[in-house]
């Protein structure tokens, strides 16, 4: 248990030290966006968590750096004031992150190590490495080391709908599922009519045909927050594609390619799908409905967007990290699955990831249920 628990420490921080050498030392300068974080402050955040909870809460050391709360603490530090802090340099940032490592693999190897924040440090960094990839897509930057996309799994080999029965279901975590967030928590019933629901994720050519009816310009297809949000973006067509030779490409990282119709539809927001929905006559699923038929359909290769708002759980109560899911309830909507480069390790038919409704940038798409 310990060495597994050593394994996932050194595989998380290795993966992201490999995302990290991939950026040039020019890349390193990012511009102002809310949707990114300068690469310098979100690797030593990702340091400055582990150190926090790991060395500093759970085992009770003092702070590697004095300075390190001012610098990462996300919940102290507003997103536009990380532009303006003297961040360490990249070869500090790096050492900080190799220190943290060492005494957390010291901890782990003496069983001193709390295993519930190891893990919780872990799946912290599995999220900001899955972040700091797709920033890369966001600046049109090189493709960093990453699994392949999957291509074909929306085609038409997993056409149509799979039943899927009704009845009361229990949705969330259930005690002795093993490391599970607080939002997630605990396994309550749902009643259920009898629904369907895509044995896959919208693909980029069915995307393709609402855009070329019309679909941006159609007022009818859009709610009204999707509606004030496409005229806002001024968005005509998907955030990364472009018209070129007759056809659609998409921007992928730094490069164009031909759109690929089979591939599952990537980087749409969730004012998106909605319109795809009502154009093609269909519905998202809620978070209960996905959760029920995770067992019946091929998880994609991108994050799913429901209908349903994050909300908690009955019952709910924040986790020491109480920052992360109290303050995002009621504003963000859930996406479930995962993407292609998402940790395999966070996979789980009962994990909630969450985004505003106006975000392109993350790898998602949707998969639909009849009307």
């Amino acid at each position: 248990m310990l060495q597994d628990l050593a394994s996932i420490v050194e595989e998380a921080r290795r993966r992201t030290l490999q995302l990290e050498a991939a950026a040039a030392e020019s890349e390193l300068a990012v511009p102002r966006l809310a949707i990114v974080n300068p690469p310098l402050w979100e690797l030593g955040h990702v340091g400055w968590f582990q150190e926090k909870w790991v060395l500093r809460h759970a085992a009770g050391r003092p702070p590697l750096r004095p300075d390190g709360d001012a610098f990462y603490d996300s919940a102290a530090v507003p997103h536009d004031a990380r532009w303006e802090l003297a961040l360490p340099g990249r070869a500090e940032t790096l050492s900080y992150l190799r220190e943290v490592e060492r005494e957390v693999l010291a901890l782990v190897a003496g069983g001193a190590a709390e295993r519930y924040f190891v893990e919780l440090s872990v799946f912290h960094e599995d999220m900001h490495f899955e972040a700091m990839a797709f920033t890369r897509q966001t600046l049109a930057r090189s493709a960093p080391p990453l699994p392949p996309a999957a291509a074909g799994r929306a085609g038409a080999e997993l056409a149509g709908d799979v039943p899927v029965e009704g009845g009361t279901r229990l949705v969330g975590a259930r005690a002795g599922d093993g490391f599970v967030f607080d939002n997630e928590k605990w396994a309550h019933p749902v009643a259920l009519a009898p629904f369907a629901i895509a044995r896959a994720p919208v693909s980029q050519g069915r995307f393709a045909e609402f855009v070329e009816d019309g679909g941006y310009r159609r007022r009818e297809l859009w709610g009204e927050a999707g509606w004030r949000w496409r005229a806002a973006a001024e968005a005509a067509a998907p955030v990364y594609w472009a018209r070129r030779d007759g056809g659609w490409a998409r921007r992928d990282f730094d490069r164009w390619v031909p759109l690929e119709p089979d591939r599952p539809m990537v980087h749409a927001c969730w004012y998106e799908a909605e319109a795809w929905c009502r154009w093609a006559g269909r519905r998202l699923p809620s978070e209960a409905e996905w959760e029920a038929a995770a067992g019946a359909f091929t998880w994609g290769a991108v994050w799913e967007w429901t209908a349903s708002d994050f909300l908690p759980y009955p019952g709910f109560s924040p986790d020491p990290y109480r920052e992360y899911s109290q303050p995002w309830f009621g504003s963000h909507k859930v996406l479930r699955g995962g993407s292609f480069a998402t940790p395999r390790r966070l996979l789980r038919a009962t994990f909630r990831n969450f985004y505003t409704p106006d975000r392109r940038d993350p790898w998602a798409g949707f998969r639909t249920c009849p009307t």
